[in-house]
This record gives C-alpha cells, structure tokens and sequence, in this order.
C-alpha cells in the first residue's frame, strides 16, 4: 500500500541526488585547468541525458526485473512497462514509479564520477561511447548483483546506498582509464593547480547537500533508517574532512581548502554502504579512517604516478571499497532488521562475504573498465592530439570558451 509521506521523502531524495550531478561538474571543472573547465562540465551534464535514455529503455529493467542465473534481469520492464503508480516489488510503500526515478539518478551519477581520473585528454565523442558501453555492461550488472536480487545479494552481501555499486565501481573503473589513457601533458609554464577554488567549494556543497538524499533516500521510506543514514552521513563526511584537513596541513605547513573538501568526499563515500546499517559511533571511525587511508592512497597514487587527475580512485574508490569492509565489522541488526550483525557483533562470516563482494566489484569494474577503452581504442583514438591537449578541450573540440574578454 502506498504512503504517502514515504513517496514524498522518496522523490524530494531523488531530486538532491539528481542536484549532485551538476555540484560534480563544478566539483570537477573548478579543479581543472581554465581551458578544460567547458569540457569536463559537459561530460557530467550529457551524462543526465544518456543515460535517462538507457535506464528508460532497458537499464531499470535488466537491473530490477526479474533474474537470469543471478548476474542480469530481463527486459519485462523495458521501456517502463509495467512501471507505474502502483508500488512494484523493491518498494512496496511507494509507487515503482518512484523507485524507478531514484534509482536513475544513482545511475547518471556514478559514470560521471569516472571522468575526473581522464579530465582533460580524452574526446568527446569516444567518451559518449565509453558512457554508453560502461552503463550497460558494468553499472546495471552491478545493481542486478547487488539490489537487483543477484547473486551477491544472495550470498547475503550488502551496500546500503552505493559504496559498491557506485563508488567503488568508479573508483577501480578511474585507475583503469588512467592505466589505458595514459598521463596529462603539460606545457612549461603549466601548473597543476584547480582553476577556480570557489567552484570546488560549490560543487562540495552541492554534492554535501544531495548526498544527504543518496543516504538517507536509500532507506525508501521516511523512518528510523532513513534517521540514522541522514546522521551517519553528516558525522563520517564532517570527521574526515577534519581529519584529512590537519594530516595535510601538518604535512605541507598550511591548511588546504581543497583538501578539506577532498577529505569530505572521500568520508561521504566511505560510509554511503554503511549510513543505513551502523549505530552512529561507528560513523565517527568511519570518518577517521576515510580521512587519514584515502588520503594516504592520494600520497600512493602520487608516488607511482597514476594520473588520476581528481583523485577519484583515491576518494571514491578507497573510500567505496574501505567503507563496503568496514560494514562488516561495524553492521548491527539492532540498527536495521533487514541488515546483518557484523563482526563486532558476533558475526565473523558477514565479515568475510563483504571483502569477498568489494574484491570481486573492484575487479569487474576495473577489467570491464580497461576492456571497453581497449576495444574503443581499436577503432578510433580514445585520447586527444596533443596539439588539442595543448590548447585545451573547450576551444578546440566544443568552441567555446568559459571565460571571455570583454
């Protein structure tokens, strides 16, 4: 039966999580450099549209309707048929409607993550590929696996908002286009240094304020779940970007803005798979450790040399793959009956199924990832001409400029 207070707290959720796309392009592009701010925003918005597309048409159904030896659904629901006012199967107290269009914003979002590891050398054209093949062949396998009533579902795994399904995916797919795409190139008089901090400062509050909507919408029903996600999400994001905020100004002899709000993300990521299933003392190791070991792998990343321009195997895919572990350790069925006790409770074994699931998501995603560039790259260059690369992606491949004269 429907509630109606349920459906509202389920649709305004949906709305901050499809808010975060647009705080990502000013995330991403306040990060860049000025002549690629253009480019990197278009790939986070274009996003919003591809991929409404697939998940109307066959997305939301190969991930949700029905199931084919535990790894992909059917095409029932294609084209939303059957998807309507009436509740559906995942949702019982909301229409599918609604379930369908909060889970499609989960799905513009997460490719869109991938390109701050690529931002500034790859074309157009071949990432509208990438976000069509990546779609269909990683992101909505994973649901299926995960929410779907795939079988990672059925080994009892869990990730309560996406920490598997979204960020660690991400993260392991950002390394392996790094690895394919190779390094920026830079011209001597070239820094590295964001472009306009006050748009990251922007894109972080956007992407603060919508996640509050990707955890706490996750419980799909305005409860005491829902309570406890929305808090968990405030203190993990908050601790570590304190954390993260005074390892690096200890480090570097001065506090960094984006630093802190790096810091904040990679907590917000860290606990998305745990905000609806651990007591609220958990949140706060959470942060520490997201703060403290994701930015140790940026340090990591550094020193081997992955170009991973925003750090998005760092924040997210750390962050996604340490949360989805911890879980584990800190998951109580007194904070959510349709959860697990974890090893601090008792239960060594949901302990070893959730490092089994991270592993084995961070792989697909990582091989699926090198795979799909590879193949793109058979049949056209994945990567700008350097002389592009050299004068920047918005004049020369959209002609356009974010900044003009006057």
């Amino acid at each position: 039966m429907i509630n109606a207070g349920d459906t509202a707290f389920v649709l305004m959720s949906a709305a901050l999580v499809a808010l975060m796309t647009p705080g990502l392009a000013f995330f991403y592009g306040g990060l860049v450099r000025r002549k690629n701010f253009l480019a990197i925003m278009m790939q986070s918005f274009i996003s919003m549209g591809i991929v409404t597309v697939i998940w109307v048409s066959v997305g939301y159904s190969l991930a949700f309707s029905g199931d084919i030896g535990g790894v992909i659904g059917n095409l029932d629901w294609a084209f939303l048929r059957g998807v309507g006012e009436t509740p559906g199967p995942w949702a019982p107290n909301i229409p599918a409607e609604a379930h369908f269009v909060f889970q499609e914003m989960f799905a513009i979002i997460t490719p869109a993550l991938i390109t701050g590891a690529f931002a500034d050398r790859v074309r157009f054209k071949s990432y509208l590929k990438f976000l069509v093949a990546w779609s269909l062949l990683v992101y909505v396998p994973l649901v299926h696996w995960i929410w779907g009533g795939g079988f990672l579902a059925q080994w009892g795994a869990l990730d309560f908002a996406g920490g598997m399904v979204v960020h660690a995916s991400a993260g392991f797919a950002a390394l392996a286009s790094v690895w394919v795409v190779g390094a920026r190139k830079f011209r001597p008089d070239e820094k590295m240094l964001p472009h306009n901090v006050a748009f990251v400062a922007l894109g972080t509050g956007l992407l603060w304020f919508g996640w509050f909507g990707f955890n706490g919408g996750s419980a799909l029903a305005a409860n005491g779940v829902a309570a406890q996600a929305f808090v968990n999400t405030d203190i993990a994001g908050s601790i570590a970007m304190c954390t993260w905020l005074f390892i690096s100004w200890k480090r570097d002899k001065k506090p960094s803005l984006v630093g802190a709000f790096t810091g904040a993300v990679a907590g917000l990521a860290c606990i998305t798979p745990c905000a609806g299933y651990v007591p609220t003392w958990a949140a706060f190791i959470v942060g520490l450790l997201a703060g403290s070991v994701c930015y140790g792998a940026v340090m990591l990343r550094d020193r081997l040399k992955w170009d991973d321009a925003l750090d998005v195997w760092a924040a997210h895919g750390v962050g996604g793959l340490m949360g989805t572990i911890l879980l584990g350790f800190f998951a109580f069925l007194s904070v959510n009956a349709a959860g697990a006790n974890g090893l601090f409770a008792g239960n060594p074994s949901f302990l070893g199924i959730q490092v089994g699931a991270a592993a084995l998501v961070s792989a697909y995603a990582f091989a699926m990832t090198w795979l799909i560039l590879k193949i793109l790259n058979r049949f056209e260059p994945v990567r700008v001409p350097d002389e592009i690369e050299s004068e920047g992606l918005d004049t020369e491949m959209h002609e356009q400029e974010a900044y003009l004269l006057t």
